[in-house]
C-alpha cells in the first residue's frame, strides 16, 4: 500500500471533516475540522471515509476533493 504525504492525509481529513464549502471557512475552522476528523476517525477512517464516497457518489465526491485540495493550497 502507498504511503500518505502529510499533505494527502490533511486533504483526506478535511474530506471527511464536517465542513462544507459553503461555510466559507478561515484558516482556524480548517484545522479544527482536520482535527476533529483524524481524533474521530483516525487516518484510516478518513481514507476510508474518502474511498467510500467517491464508490458512492463519484460526481460529488470529485467536487469534495477539488474543494479540499483548493483550501489547502495543493492545486496544481
Amino acid at each position: 500500500m502507498a504511503e500518505l504525504n502529510v499533505a494527502d492525509g490533511r486533504c483526506e481529513a478535511l474530506f471527511a471533516s464536517a465542513l462544507q464549502r459553503t461555510d466559507t471557512p478561515s484558516l482556524e475552522a480548517v484545522e479544527a475540522a482536520i482535527n476533529s476528523a483524524v481524533s474521530r476517525l483516525g487516518l484510516d477512517g478518513c481514507t476510508g471515509q474518502v474511498a467510500q464516497e467517491f464508490g458512492d457518489h463519484p460526481e460529488a465526491a470529485c467536487e469534495r476533493m477539488r474543494w479540499a485540495r483548493d483550501v489547502l493550497g495543493l492545486v496544481s
